[in-house]
């Protein structure tokens, strides 16, 4: 919760706003909005159920990449990265011809997570 509550408050997300309910197996599921509007998506998050590192190449998530509304947003998660001493892959670069902007780093379960900015396209 820490760190998407942080993660995603950098990006805009309102962590404030968080929604908590019961999962189907009694569990404590939390869901933070991307926004004012609940119908734009959230994201669900609930504790693990056993004690398996996440692995991208097993069924299920590879990873997950969140919108950044400008390149100094990416920048900012940047900062926020290297005052956490978080895992990454490195510094925010541009990617396919530029861009794309993005950086990579590990949640604390070793999930990968993507934070890209990408301007509109001319055409």
């Amino acid at each position: 919760m820490e760190f998407y509550g942080e993660l995603l408050g950098l990006l805009g997300w309102r962590s404030d706003a968080r929604t908590e309910i019961v999962g189907e197996s009694g569990e404590r599921v939390v869901y933070l909005p991307c926004g004012d509007d609940p119908g734009m998506g959230a994201l669900g998050l609930r504790s693990a159920t056993d004690t398996a590192p996440a692995d991208r190449y097993r069924v299920g998530l590879h990873h997950v990449a969140f919108n950044a509304g400008s390149p100094e947003s990416v920048n900012a998660v940047w900062d926020w990265v290297q005052a956490s001493a978080l895992t990454h892959e490195g510094a925010p670069r541009g990617y396919y011809s530029g861009r794309y902007y993005a950086l990579f780093i590990r949640d604390p379960d070793n999930i990968k997570v993507e934070v890209v900015h990408r301007p509109p396209h001319p055409g």
